[in-house]
């Protein structure tokens, strides 16, 4: 079975809360409401610093993977991970297998190409050579004829003789060519030889440091892997995020302070060296490349930073203390003192410091805000200036 319910009782506990309600209500706006003791400044219109904060992590613009152009094995790695190196020096090198062979091999065969081609060209010179005595005979020969000294069959003979010398020079010639031809292509192989066996051997391309050894001796690279990952140290800088709404007024160029987590208490100098267009949509954060002025010794890629940029300082703006800012039903605003009263004000700030924040409009200059306050406050609520403010109630 179901209690009953004492409908009589269940009006009489609504009745005593709607009293007290309405006794609260009254209190509050009565001459007997407590009264909060508060302290007030005057808004009023100053010069301000603003500074945005940000995390920032290490990385390098510039990052390279040194590897060979063609598969082999990884011979030696003359470098470790954190070392410094220069444009030029030898960090590794990679097993030849059987390139010297087939490079000597090539050499041999273009040294017979070439020795083939000289003894070509006195063949040719021999052909030529037969071939204007022929030609000359056979002329001579047709001369005589003409004036009956010989016969029509010694004159055909010596026209034979020299066609056939002409032949042979032509032969000679294309035998040239092909020589020729079979050589410069024996020399574009011993070229690529080279230029193979000069690729086992991988050479920093720039100054840098290096970041990790992906490949260790006796490991198989295929071609295009990297052995040897490093970046150029002139290109470090940080990655920064900064909070969307406290982002306003940021610019590439601007001077900026940076805190490395491993080194403590030490700042570097910097400035904002781009800004990307597409920002975080999930965490709402803009981003930011900052450069540093002069690259700490012994910086390490992906360490965690604290980046503070300097805004340009902003002259005769209306400002408030940053704790005068409260929220209220989601709005930003201030308490201003109206007749013994506290009065929220919304407002719309703009930048901000740690000694103040703009404010663009909702608020008059000379008016008393409320910065400090013994208790949270309320639209109405009645306060007393502490004697120690500027301002009198």
């Amino acid at each position: 079975m179901k209690p009953r319910v004492n409908k009589r009782r269940v009006l009489m506990l609504a009745g005593a809360v709607l009293v007290v309600g309405i006794g609260l209500v009254v209190l509050r706006n009565s001459p007997f409401a407590p009264i909060t003791q508060v302290t007030t400044v005057e808004a009023a219109r100053n010069s301000l610093q603003a500074s945005l904060f940000g995390i920032g992590v290490v990385e390098s613009r510039r990052n390279i993977l040194v590897g060979p152009t063609t598969a082999g094995r990884v011979s030696r790695v003359l470098v470790e991970q954190g070392d410094q190196v220069e444009a030029g020096q030898l960090l590794a090198e990679m097993d030849p297998i059987d390139l010297l062979e087939r490079l000597t091999a090539s050499r041999h065969a273009l040294s017979r190409a070439r020795s083939g081609l000289t003894s070509t060209q006195a063949l040719a010179q021999e052909a030529e050579s037969r071939f204007t005595t022929a030609d000359a005979s056979a002329q001579r020969y047709a001369s005589l004829r003409e004036r009956g000294f010989v016969s029509v069959e010694a004159e055909r003979a010596k026209g034979h003789d020299a066609r056939a010398a002409e032949s042979a020079l032509q032969a000679s010639r294309a035998n040239i060519d092909s020589a020729r031809a079979d050589g410069e292509r024996l020399s574009a192989e011993v070229r690529a030889l080279e230029k193979q066996l000069g690729n086992l051997r991988l050479i920093a391309p720039a100054d840098g440091l290096i970041v990790t050894r992906e490949l260790e001796p006796g490991s198989t690279a295929v071609a295009g892997q990297a052995v040897l990952r490093m970046a150029e140290t002139d290109s470090f800088w940080l990655r920064v995020r900064i909070d969307q709404s406290r982002s306003a007024g940021l610019a590439a160029g601007q001077p900026a302070s940076i805190g490395l987590r491993s080194r403590p208490g030490e700042t570097f100098a910097g400035k904002v060296a781009r800004i990307e267009q597409l920002s975080d949509a999930v965490t709402e954060e803009r981003i930011a490349m900052v450069g540093f002025d002069a690259l700490p010794i012994g910086l390490t890629l992906n360490e965690m930073a604290e980046v503070t940029v300097q805004l340009p300082a902003r002259s005769n703006v209306l400002t408030v203390p940053p704790a005068a800012l409260v929220r209220q039903a989601g709005q930003a605003g201030v308490f201003v003192v109206s007749d013994g009263r506290a009065q929220f004000r919304p407002v719309k700030i703009g930048v901000r410091s740690e000694t103040g924040i703009e404010v663009l409009d909702g608020l008059s200059g000379g008016e008393a805000v409320i910065a400090q306050r013994a208790k949270p406050l309320a639209d109405g609520d009645r306060v007393r200036v502490a004697e120690s403010s500027g301002d009198t109630q």
